[in-house]
């Protein structure tokens, strides 16, 4: 089994994104699955076509995107990725859409073919705090999430998908008071739960097995 893993370069302002230190530091291999790293832009269009090439030349079964969410206090797998894109702030190349759908003949949205509740029970029995999440947002994290789903269902069939958005590091939250924040190393132990999840349930949903973990949300 090959799983892409990508995370973001830095964006607005900040000169780290947890995103790409994490995925750096996965090991090369999880319970025996092959993990290729890719760093990718935090620019709408341009970080999609990163990934397609990559999928093109490596041929992963599963893409695993992962972003920074400021804000979150836990590791959260995606449920859904919706057509929209709505820069609360400019990407990296100084683009901001404003309500812009992604692909004009895409799905409203797309869901996740990954075990996100499984992966999400994976990272706590390893210590740290992990929810589904039911809104990947409007900027470059839903785009990359969306992106991909319409990759596999126009391009690449057989290709299982998604995305999990991890909290600020602690470095980045010097200046920003009361905001959440993990380090790194914990940040990277949480991936490789949620990988190794993925890996123990390939070609299972959530709901079979041993799988029945409560995740939804009243908000």
């Amino acid at each position: 089994m090959k799983i892409l893993v990508t995370g973001f370069d830095p964006f607005g302002g900040d000169k780290i994104n947890p995103a790409i230190e994490a995925v750096k530091k996965l090991p090369d291999s999880i319970k025996g699955a092959k993990i290729i790293k890719l760093e990718i832009p935090t620019v709408f269009n341009k970080s999609a076509q990163v990934v397609h090439d990559a999928i093109v030349q490596e041929k992963p079964d599963y893409v695993l995107n992962v972003g920074q969410a400021g804000g979150r206090a836990a590791l959260t797998p995606e449920r859904v990725a919706i057509n929209i894109n709505d820069g609360r702030i400019p990407d990296n190349d100084g683009y901001q859409p404003l309500g812009e759908p992604i692909q004009a003949d895409g799905d409203t949205a797309y869901f996740t073919q990954l075990p996100i509740k499984a992966m999400a029970k994976a990272i706590r029995a390893v210590g740290l705090p992990a929810t589904v999440s039911n809104t990947a947002g409007t900027y470059v994290c839903n785009h990359i999430f969306y992106q991909v789903q319409y990759m596999r269902a126009k391009e690449f069939p057989s290709l299982k998908a998604g995305f999990i958005h991890i909290p600020f590091l602690p470095e980045q939250v010097v200046k920003r008071p009361s905001t959440p924040s993990m380090a790194l190393a914990d940040i990277v132990k949480g991936l490789i739960a949620a990988i190794g999840a993925i890996v123990e349930r390939d070609g299972q949903r959530d709901g079979q097995g041993d799988i029945e973990a409560v995740e939804g949300q009243n908000h």
